[in-house]
């Protein structure tokens, strides 16, 4: 026994026709072949179930008639003026039957333009992986790609014939690669739309194929293009190259290339944002007694101020050192110095003694301390006092 109509679509017997619409496109796109294609058997008998519904409720008069004689109404040889499905209604290839509800959901799918006609489409986009330094990605640069792509045959020009063999548009398709099919079912006739049998989906009818591109037209070539990496770029950041993709079909525009970069590592410079940071080493000495050093930028060597008692890990900032803003490239960051603080590994006779005496001054537990017989020997009365007090 067939399904309730309403219960097909999910609305109410008091539903109004743009409910009736709005729910019939909604199911149509949920039971679409194309949409279904793990188990299109299912799909092609839920689709017509749906269709078949709308093709009833969608009409006053025959909605009236449903609601008064349920299925009865649109037996065949029921009694009813209006006859079945394929008779007085027109069937579902008769006018405002399955044809034109098919071209409805044809268009709701993309179909546009026409039932089984393809329009010009979008070539495919291309992905380039490149590597470049950490100083081009501060300041930018202009590079080359080798891209592998499709593009227009050198010997036959585009037209996928040998030259001066005859390029005819199909007759079956008109051009557009695609054909429709008309099959009579119980529920009436159905239109399909698959490639075309004659021309394989090209469109045209080639006398001669190419003996290069085998009659396709193009060939896949290598190309190299330059592109522009701009100041300030970072490491995973994408560039699209607008028009370098795969060419477009039936005279659609190119693809994009989008050129994805990576960033090596610097020897001195990390990133941080739009600031750079570097660690600098210094000794002792020019952390306790300050001093003036030079330090290396990404632009060259600068002088840094060094203040008496720096402890490590002290972090310094040079203004305006760092990297340029992506979209406002006169502004840039900043560079951030961070002292480490030298301990000396080895140390002379002169600098122990001069070490145990800065400890004595401070101090500091120098019993601690091992100093040889000759510093000891070197040493004042007073610090060896201190020292071997015990």
């Amino acid at each position: 026994m067939a399904r309730d109509y309403y219960d097909v679509l999910g609305v109410n017997k008091n539903a109004s026709q743009d409910e009736i619409k709005k729910a019939f496109r909604k199911k149509a796109r949920q039971y679409h072949p194309d949409v279904n294609r793990d188990n299109p058997e299912e799909a092609e008998k839920n689709f017509k179930e749906v269709n078949e519904a709308y093709e009833v409720l969608s009409d006053d008069t025959k909605k009236a008639q449903y609601d008064q004689y349920g299925h009865d109404a649109f037996t065949a040889g029921g009694g009813n003026s209006a006859g079945g499905f394929g008779g007085g209604f027109g069937g579902f290839g008769g006018a405002g039957g399955f044809d034109d509800i098919f071209g409805n959901i044809f268009d709701m799918f993309g179909g546009g333009g026409g039932r089984g006609q393809r329009g010009p489409e979008r070539g495919a986009d291309l992905r380039q992986d490149v590597r470049i330094s950490f100083r081009d990605a501060v300041f930018g640069t202009t590079m080359k790609v080798n891209v592998q792509r499709h593009e227009e045959c050198d010997h036959c020009h585009g037209t996928g014939g040998e030259p001066g063999s005859k390029v005819e548009t199909c007759p079956n398709c008109h051009g557009s690669g695609q054909e429709a099919v008309i099959q009579n079912t119980p529920f009436g006739r159905m239109q399909t739309v698959r490639t075309c049998s004659r021309c394989g989906g090209q469109g045209k009818i080639i006398e001669k194929p190419c003996k290069v591109c085998r009659g396709q037209g193009q060939a896949i070539k290598r190309r190299d293009i330059e592109i522009k990496i701009p100041a300030g770029v970072d490491d995973g950041a994408r560039l699209r190259v607008s028009g370098e993709g795969e060419p477009g079909t039936l005279g659609g525009p190119k693809g994009d290339l989008y050129v994805y970069i990576s960033v090596a590592r610097d020897k001195e410079f990390e990133r941080s944002g739009n600031d750079v940071v570097l660690r600098q080493t210094i000794s002792f000495s020019q952390a306790a007694l300050g001093a003036t050093i030079q330090v290396p930028t990404l632009e060259g060597k600068v002088e840094l101020k060094i203040p008496e008692g720096t402890q490590t890990g002290t972090a310094f900032r040079i203004k305006g050192q760092g990297v340029p803003y992506l979209r406002q490239p006169s502004q840039r960051g900043d560079q951030h110095v961070v002292v480490t603080v030298e301990t000396p590994k080895k140390l002379t006779d002169k600098q122990r003694q001069l070490l145990v005496e800065f400890a004595a001054e401070n101090k500091e537990d120098v019993n601690t301390l091992k100093v040889n017989k000759s510093i000891l020997e070197n040493l004042s009365d007073k610090v060896k006092q201190l020292f071997c007090q015990d």
